[in-house]
């Protein structure tokens, strides 16, 4: 698969207004304007390009390297050329989701692609491993693995998924703790734990999927910036690169498969 790679694919209109309501159900967070599943899973034959932060998780089996984990990202990175040169089923969890399957905080695997024997016991990877190699449908498998992992040590937080929500739909950081009940540092120990990195990073990097999203869809540079919430144009323009490590209209251009 060549192109860009665009790691969570959004789905569906959230209700929450600036992000300061609702949210708390079972549709995860606002991307794009838009909600991701809980998890879903994604494929891709000889997978190449940028990958961009998500706020998300995921359980890779690659044909070549095995079962890993990608922990959140703060920028843009390349896909491993080791897991790029075959073919790659993962799972994608929504921001906050992760962590509970994985059994590790987000903070941990931040920036990082690592073997899944680094944070589960080698005798789990290997059986699921071997269930992965011999399916008709490894993702099934590593859904089903991921479920079995939830229902071990309960779902994932409630204020997660609202708070995700919230921020990604430009709820001030200071409003999302109140309406927690938890002071803003607080929030951020937190955050780490259920995202990677704190309540500002995430919602910039939420902001800026939204900002990709309505960019693509043809929506003029201008009013995305408005939209979105940038104080202006070269804003918009400076958060993308800082955070994709590309230009805005290198992303718009590229039209890859999502992964």
């Amino acid at each position: 698969m060549g192109g860009t790679v665009v790691r969570g694919r959004a789905r569906g209109e959230a209700a929450c207004g600036r992000g300061c309501r609702g949210g708390r159900g079972g549709v995860a967070v606002c991307h794009s304007g838009a909600v991701y599943r809980e998890q879903e899973v994604w494929s891709a034959e000889a997978a190449s390009g940028l990958v961009l932060p998500d706020g998300c998780m995921d359980l890779i089996w690659s044909e070549r390297v095995g079962l890993l984990v990608a922990g959140p990202d703060t920028r843009g990175r390349w896909v491993d050329p080791g897991v790029a040169s075959g073919r790659a089923t993962g799972l994608r969890f929504a921001p906050g989701r992760g962590p509970v399957v994985v059994g590790v905080p987000a903070w941990e695997l931040r920036d990082r692609l690592v073997p899944l024997g680094e944070v589960w016991p080698q005798r789990a990877v290997r059986e699921l491993a071997e269930r992965v190699a011999g399916a008709g449908d490894p993702g099934a498998v590593l859904a089903g693995a991921a479920a079995r992992r939830v229902a071990a040590v309960g779902p994932p937080e409630p204020w997660r998924a609202w708070a995700a929500s919230a921020l990604g739909r430009g709820c001030p950081v200071a409003e999302v703790a109140r309406r927690l009940g938890v002071s803003e540092r607080q929030l951020r120990r937190r955050c780490q734990v259920a995202f990677g990195y704190g309540p500002k990073t995430l919602a910039r990097v939420l902001r800026m999927r939204r900002a990709l999203g309505w960019a693509r869809a043809g929506v003029p540079g201008a009013e995305v910036a408005v939209r979105a919430g940038y104080a202006d144009q070269a804003h918009l323009s400076r958060e993308v690169r800082g955070l994709a490590g590309v230009p805005l209209s290198a992303l718009v251009a590229a039209r890859g498969p999502v992964s």
